[in-house]
């Protein structure tokens, strides 16, 4: 696709990508940890290609913490879902650095007014609620997000009494009859 496109900030993006995953790894997103550690549901959100890591990480957190994580694009949630929010609620946003961008920090601004506990995911910002993410070509920061969101991941199904390399009930094997 970047070829296709001679889009060469993806195409750096891409070369480069190894080393950024590894620098992914490294960011330090413990601070959401006990929040997570303690919930017993909460939203992901993200939009456009965001969305798919916002997936992502729903699976992983059901899969590997037992925990009740339901993934919405920012453009959907405001239409019933948000009726669920109530102080406390946890709520993990990703917005990668596109046309996007506005309207997920929106949503994240509508939830922490509801009295959520909301951990925003965006490049190049910091402060109280935002978890480090690496700028990069805006097809690339939601991967980088995920990759920082699996070391998370990891802690909170540990400090849950579990084993995330074991998830109960998962099968490695698909077998279709």
């Amino acid at each position: 696709m970047a070829h296709w496109a001679n889009d060469d900030a993806l195409i750096n993006d891409l070369e480069a990508l190894p080393d950024r995953l590894e620098a992914a790894w490294a960011l330090d997103w413990s601070p959401a940890a006990p929040v997570l550690e303690r919930a017993n549901n909460l939203f992901i959100l993200g939009r456009g290609i965001g969305f798919g890591a916002a997936q992502e990480a729903a699976l992983k957190l059901k899969e590997t913490c037992g925990l009740h994580a339901e993934a919405f694009s920012t453009a959907e949630v405001s239409h019933g879902p948000m009726a669920l929010v109530k102080a406390g609620f946890p709520a993990l946003v990703f917005a990668q650095n596109d046309e996007t961008h506005a309207s997920v920090k929106a949503v994240a601004r509508d939830l922490s007014a509801r009295g959520a506990e909301v951990w925003l995911a965006s490049a190049g910002e910091t402060g109280p609620g935002i978890l480090p993410s690496l700028a990069a070509h805006p097809v690339l920061e939601p991967i980088l997000m995920v990759q920082s969101f699996y070391r998370l991941a990891n802690t909170v199904s540990l400090a849950r009494g579990h084993h995330p390399d074991r998830p109960p009930h998962l099968n490695k094997v698909t077998e279709t009859l």
